[in-house]
């Protein structure tokens, strides 16, 4: 990826790059003082609850995370049709106050663009949480998409949603890596 593109892309997904990982990070997370467990032991206990004793802002609530993943597709549609403008309009009021819309419609294209059409996308994890560092306590749902593209087949999409004081999800954060 040329330096130009890499700024670009930096420049429309850095102030979220923090909150994406933030949010999807502890899922994968393991206790730091884990004892190696013998060959003859129970298998681990799925990821969500062991996320859950490492973060305790992790919640599990299905419609949340049903209503974040599908609040982030649409949007993610927006991007696929180059529809820059009505991304940005569509987004949260953080979003759009941390990237205001000249650098939005200046950087996005420059980093989706060269990715060519769009082949297939699959949400490979949504996680639901009630924290974020640095964001008021609320309800927050980071959905990463398995994507690929005509010109880049491993493509990994993440998306942070949130619901805002009307009542309605939309997109705080995104990133592409």
């Amino acid at each position: 990826m040329s330096l130009a593109l890499r700024a670009a892309g930096l420049l429309a997904c850095a102030a979220f790059a923090t909150t994406a990982l933030a949010q999807s990070q502890p899922r994968n997370a393991r206790p730091a003082a884990s004892a190696p467990r013998p060959a003859a032991a129970p298998a681990p206990a799925p990821a969500a609850p062991a996320a859950a004793a490492v973060d305790p802002a992790i919640r599990s609530d299905p419609e949340k995370e049903n209503v974040g993943r599908l609040t982030a597709q649409g949007w993610l549609t927006l991007l696929d049709r180059r529809d820059w403008g009505t991304a940005w309009d569509s987004s949260s009021a953080l979003f759009r106050r941390n990237v205001p819309l000249p650098n939005w419609m200046d950087a996005i294209p420059k980093v989706r663009e060269p990715l060519g059409a769009l082949v297939e996308r699959q949400p490979a994890e949504t996680v639901y949480k009630t924290a974020l560092p640095g964001h008021p306590p609320g309800d927050y749902v980071t959905v990463i998409f398995t994507t690929r593209f005509e010109n880049k087949q491993d493509a990994q999409e993440t998306v942070t949603t949130s619901r805002e004081a009307d009542g309605r999800w939309r997109v705080t954060g995104y990133s592409l890596r």
